[in-house]
């Protein structure tokens, strides 16, 4: 294997618009963008959906028929209807990431112990206090979990947007193919499993900060 692409340090300069640096930056706002959109989407659905009961079958198929979605044959038939652009890129990696989030709020909120919520309301708690302060802090750890790996996913797959001729690190694998430069394509993989991984360390920080100690074993 030749590292030399990874460790030149002219692909490192921050000056460069086209270095490594620049491509990682890139490549996590797509990232966030689309984790952004999933959330608003598919957040609100998945907790509806696990509150009331109503819709879970259609939310199960619709989780798992998201799943079998190719993202990049998703992503060229949404840049032959919009053309090509950021847009379709965005609606692409927003399917991907929907499924997991869908699913982990389902999941979290048809899982919680209905003892606690039933003594929350026989102490007086009005529904949205039982929402917001016993069942969304207690469906917290499969929350995360399903928000995590949705990052995974997206982090891993958002390599499809250099491919409609758009940044991110999958400039580095379109472009390494395109000149047999495997050198490229080797630190564009590297890079890509590096940040996928420092991602979801990164969010287990957050995880571990954020929930209650007494939940941690639940996700």
């Amino acid at each position: 294997m030749n590292f030399s692409y990874l460790t030149d340090p002219a692909h490192w300069d921050l000056g460069n618009p086209g270095s490594i640096p620049h491509l990682i930056v890139s490549h996590l706002g797509y990232t966030a963008l689309a984790l952004l959109f999933g959330v608003i989407i598919a957040l609100p659905v998945g907790l509806y959906i696990g509150h009331t009961g109503k819709g879970s079958f259609l939310a199960i198929n619709a989780g798992n028929a998201g799943r079998s979605l190719p993202t990049l044959g998703l992503l060229m038939l949404m840049v032959t209807l919009l053309g090509l652009g950021l847009l379709p890129v965005l609606i692409a990696l927003t399917v991907l990431v929907i499924p997991p989030i869908l699913t982990s709020a389902y999941a979290g909120m048809r899982n919680l112990d209905h003892r606690v919520v039933d003594a929350a309301r026989g102490m007086g708690m009005r529904p949205w206090q039982v929402l917001t302060r016993v069942e969304l802090p207690m469906a917290l750890p499969v929350l995360l979990s399903g928000f995590r790996n949705a990052a995974l996913q997206v982090v891993a797959t958002a390599t499809v947007a250099a491919a409609v001729g758009l940044g991110g690190l999958g400039r580095l694998l379109i472009d390494g193919l395109a000149v047999n430069d495997y050198s490229r394509v080797l630190a564009g993989a590297i890079v890509v499993a590096a940040l996928a991984v420092l991602v979801d360390l990164f969010l287990a920080l957050i995880q571990r900060l954020i929930v209650s100690p007494g939940l941690k074993g639940l996700s």
